[in-house]
């Protein structure tokens, strides 16, 4: 007879660490965490700077691409996302964001009772182990480690004074009282190290005798008998094995696998299942439509100084005193995320908040995960952060060990285009201000020759790529064509949840991992709540 629990929780990502943590703490409840990935012990990971390596290793990343993009050249698009303990927030680049305070009050707005800002702030707060100390907006004492950089950078400093220059302020807390602004960002590390949703969520649970982790457990259905959730049967070696739930199945696999695995189980666009033979057991338009993402684009400079990250790495004496340094101190070169720096700004004076998020970054490559230039570079990436594109995820058949097919839908819209154009500009403008401009030798990319809207929108098509933060794909409301409610339950089901990414409403204008932790802590207050009551 299959095993029984009280909850299953399908992927260990950064909810489903949350949700593992918080299901089993008062010892009441007995869990089953399923996740297709392995155990967390690749060194890289836990290294800061390691997400370069894991950003192209199978072991640990399902390397996931859109289908070609129509308006991006026809290119696929990479989409890494974790497949490993702590998910992707054991292979991302670190940064530690929230969105706007107005993201959350707009999905109030939107009928979901229970999300605006006052109402998540709790669980920002709850999550949160902030260096800094506690405020009105921040926490101490909770797993997630939040941390300053450990070490300035001078082509930092020469940025955020740039800025200044450009005519934009200073912030001295993005997740604080005000977004918009530049500055230093946080990370989720602690002394140095990576602070993963597994190191800071599971791994205090996992000597809990009520929780149970399978790793290399791919889930390839939820189990129904009717419209009740009873369990999930997966993959596992060469065994097919299932699983019973006497509560709840909770999908925590983020936005391109949680509504896979709802098709697969038969709740989906009708159409769709039944072209890949699948019985339909609901017909929900919805299930893996209305996808929303961060594109970006970026400029490469080249550095008047050896002082950037490629210097580093391209030289055997520089990569071993940055070793030494890190070993021995926690700090230094290995302990950078993607981002050091950067900001919030508006396009224009109408835009209600920030629109735009830049970054400026000490090293420089032809494409993230790839080797570093030969030369002095560094990046200074845009993002467009509130897209009107939309994308969708789709079942490529019904092999739960197919990848799921990706439809980015970038650039569709008019307006983000525009968004983005005067991006480019805002960005070129503050790279022209002296304080940034003696460090340049010249811009490698896209050149200085690209002037013309028509030229700067073919290099953002031709060179753009995503931040990695897909959402929306399981959006919550309180309209008949979403797919979960306020309290995260597929609606029409009973004992089935999505608790991830893929909810949002609309995708938050920042990183996506804060929020997700958040809505993993939300979503496990929820849970608790709702079987008290039953």
């Amino acid at each position: 007879m299959p095993e029984e629990f009280d909850y299953i929780v399908v992927g260990a990502g950064s909810a489903g660490c949350v949700l593992a943590n918080r299901l089993t703490e008062d010892g009441r409840h007995r869990v089953l965490l399923l996740e297709a990935g392995g155990r967390d012990t690749d060194p890289w990971i836990h290294i800061p700077l390691g997400y370069g390596r894991t950003f192209t290793k199978p072991e640990v990343n399902w390397l996931f691409q859109t289908e070609p993009e129509p308006h991006c050249a026809n290119r696929r698009i990479q989409q890494p996302r974790g497949k490993v303990l702590g998910g992707s927030s054991s292979i991302n680049g670190l940064l530690y964001l929230r969105g706007h305070a107005e993201d959350y009050n707009h999905w109030r707005q939107l009928g979901c009772i229970g999300w605006s800002h006052d109402d998540v702030l709790h669980y920002f707060k709850k999550s949160e182990s902030q260096e800094r100390g506690a405020d009105a907006y921040h926490g101490t004492g909770g797993p997630l480690a939040v941390s300053d950089m450990r070490d300035k950078h001078p082509l930092v400093d020469a940025y955020l004074e740039a800025v200044q220059q450009a005519g934009y302020r200073l912030t001295p807390d993005f997740n604080g009282a005000e977004q918009e602004g530049f500055g230093y960002y946080q990370t989720t590390m602690r002394d140095g190290m990576r602070w993963s949703a597994a190191k800071g969520y599971l791994k205090p649970a996992m000597k809990r005798t009520n929780l149970r982790i399978e790793t290399d457990a791919r889930a390839s259905r939820v189990l129904l008998e009717g419209k009740r959730a009873v369990g999930v049967a997966y993959l596992q070696g060469n065994e097919t094995k299932t699983a019973r739930a006497r509560g709840e199945v909770i999908l925590a696999l983020g936005a391109f696998q949680s509504p896979q695995l709802l098709m697969l189980s038969g709740i989906g666009p009708a159409d769709q299942l039944r072209r890949h033979g699948i019985g339909v057991v609901a017909d929900r338009a919805a299930v893996g439509q209305d996808m929303q993402d961060h594109y970006t684009c970026r400029f490469i400079w080249k550095c008047t100084e050896p002082i950037t990250l490629n210097d580093t790495l391209a030289s055997f004496t520089k990569s071993l005193a940055a070793g030494v340094r890190f070993a021995v101190q926690r700090r230094g070169p290995l302990t950078r995320g993607a981002g050091t720096g950067g900001g919030f700004v508006r396009t224009n004076s109408s835009v209600a908040h920030p629109d735009i998020q830049t970054h400026i970054a000490v090293f420089s490559t032809d494409k993230i995960g790839t080797t570093l230039h030969p030369f002095s570079g560094f990046n200074t990436p845009f993002l467009l952060l509130r897209p009107e594109s939309r994308g969708r995820v789709e079942i490529r058949s019904a092999d739960p060990t197919d990848a799921p097919l990706i439809y980015g839908g970038y650039l569709a819209a008019r307006k983000d285009c525009e968004t983005l154009v005067e991006a480019f500009r805002i960005v070129r403008r503050i790279m022209g201000q002296s304080a940034i401009a003696r460090y340049v030798a010249s811009e490698h990319e896209p050149g200085a020759h690209i002037t013309s809207d028509a030229d700067i929108l073919d290099y953002i098509r031709q060179r753009g790529s995503t931040a990695f933060h897909p959402t929306t794909t399981c959006r919550m409301g309180a309209d008949d064509r979403a797919v979960v409610d306020e309290r995260l339950r597929v609606k029409g089901f009973a004992g089935l949840r999505v608790v991830d990414a893929s909810i949002m409403p609309t995708v938050v204008s920042g990183n996506t991992n804060g929020p997700v932790v958040m809505i993993g802590e939300k979503g496990a207050d929820m849970i608790r709540a709702d079987a008290r009551k039953a």
